[in-house]
């Protein structure tokens, strides 16, 4: 059957975003929204009751998450699920994640306003925690719902100030029941900025998405001696923050070596931290992405042997510990089609590329049909207060979004 070319309201959207913008602003046109924090609680509060406003049957789980179901013609089937998440960074910018959530609220505001009844329900969905910037690791709620995390290990993790999760959850009057969770999902979809410069510089309108690139995260620890910089002759050093050094080169040297590889040492702590005195033990992070799962785990091997051999000629003791680690994930054929027809209808632009952000459509992938719409982000920048996805690219990506749940969910 020919589906209706139906468009989302570009100015309710856009003014949608523009009140989530106001919530918890960083001073510099991006957005503080940690997760569960008083901020978060706001935008959750407003969330709601635009949830209730259209009617929806609203939940609350012990993870946090937010759902607003829209009933179907099958009422007991399985839910075409749409979302993501309403959480930033610090100092993050305005459309990571709550695009896709906002954009998600404007399809079932088209859906209600055109009468339109659906085969199976849709499902809007804002996950806890995604970021993972206040309690890691990230995509927390999603994770949790699907098996991923244990609920012990969830609401045992703590922030910064030492506030455990179900803690902050209790804070802010959200922390729901298991009963309440995200079951009998027959597909997940979600609509996020690109947070790269593919899109943007191969001048591309839609990113379909083909998977998510598994990560893999390390903690490495070199262990020197610490002793006076006056009296200690160079040839007698022990210095763990040289010999890190030099490992932190070889492992972009390496990177360089292996298309598609991307590395980043996000974190480094050196002890003691003093000006005069040589360091002795210095800990830093290596974050390691690609979609090949052998090729990313050959990278590491190779990246150990090599920080190895640096340690044994410095003379410094060397310990990589495994933090976390994702394989790559496949998203449904099924849905991957649905996007690209969704594409072609409407005569946008578009390029299969993977994810190198993780999501919580990694892990809904696990228990349903999944795949992600990307837009483009301008100049690839993300995770920073000049995060900008143009207005356009925002309203062509929701059309897309709404084309694909007519087309899953089932349209009379």
């Amino acid at each position: 059957m020919e589906k209706t070319l139906l468009k989302v309201n570009r100015e309710r959207l856009l003014e949608t975003i523009k009140v989530s913008s106001s919530i918890g602003p960083s001073g510099n046109g991006g957005l503080n929204r940690l997760a569960l924090s008083e901020a978060d609680k706001n935008m959750r509060d407003i969330f709601v009751d635009w949830l209730k406003e259209e009617g929806l049957e609203v939940r609350i789980d012990d993870f946090g998450n937010i759902y607003g179901k829209r009933k179907g013609k099958l009422e007991d089937g399985p839910s075409v699920a749409i979302g993501s998440h309403l959480d930033t960074q610090p100092c993050g910018g305005k459309y990571d994640g709550i695009l896709g959530v906002l954009s998600a609220l404007e399809v079932i505001r088209i859906l209600n306003e055109n009468d339109i009844e659906t085969e199976y329900p849709v499902e809007i969905v804002n996950f806890t925690n995604e970021e993972g910037a206040r309690f890691a690791p990230p995509m927390l709620g999603s994770g949790g719902i699907t098996g991923d995390f244990t609920k012990d290990y969830i609401y045992g993790i703590k922030d910064a100030e030492g506030i455990s999760f179900e803690q902050a959850l209790t804070d802010i009057d959200y922390l729901g029941d298991s009963k309440n969770r995200l079951t009998n999902v027959k597909n997940f979809i979600e609509l996020h900025i690109e947070q790269g410069p593919i899109l943007h510089d191969k001048e591309k309108t839609i990113g379909v998405v083909q998977g998510i690139q598994g990560i893999d995260w390390f903690t490495v620890k070199v262990t020197g001696k610490t002793n006076h910089a006056g009296p200690t002759p160079m040839e007698n050093r022990k210095d763990a923050l040289v010999a890190a050094s030099k490992m932190i080169l070889k492992v972009n040297e390496i990177t360089d070596e292996i298309k598609g590889l991307k590395t980043t040492i996000g974190k480094m702590d050196v002890r003691p931290n003093v000006t005069n005195v040589i360091p002795g033990e210095v800990e830093f992070t290596i974050d390691i992405r690609h979609e090949d799962n052998e090729l990313r785990s050959h990278a590491f091997e190779r990246l150990k042997e090599q920080l190895s051999a640096i340690a044994l000629m410095s003379e410094v003791e060397l310990t990589i510990t495994t933090d976390w680690n994702t394989e790559t994930t496949l998203f449904a054929p099924a849905v991957k089609d649905a996007i690209q027809e969704a594409v072609d209808k409407f005569g946008y632009s578009s390029l299969e590329l993977f994810s190198g952000p993780g999501h919580d459509a990694k892990y809904m992938a696990g228990v349903a049909d999944s795949g992600m719409i990307f837009v483009p982000s301008i100049d690839g920048i993300s995770h920073n207060e000049e995060e900008l996805t143009l207005d356009d690219d925002i309203e062509k990506g929701a059309n897309v979004l709404l084309y694909v749940v007519q087309k899953l969910a089932g349209t009379k």
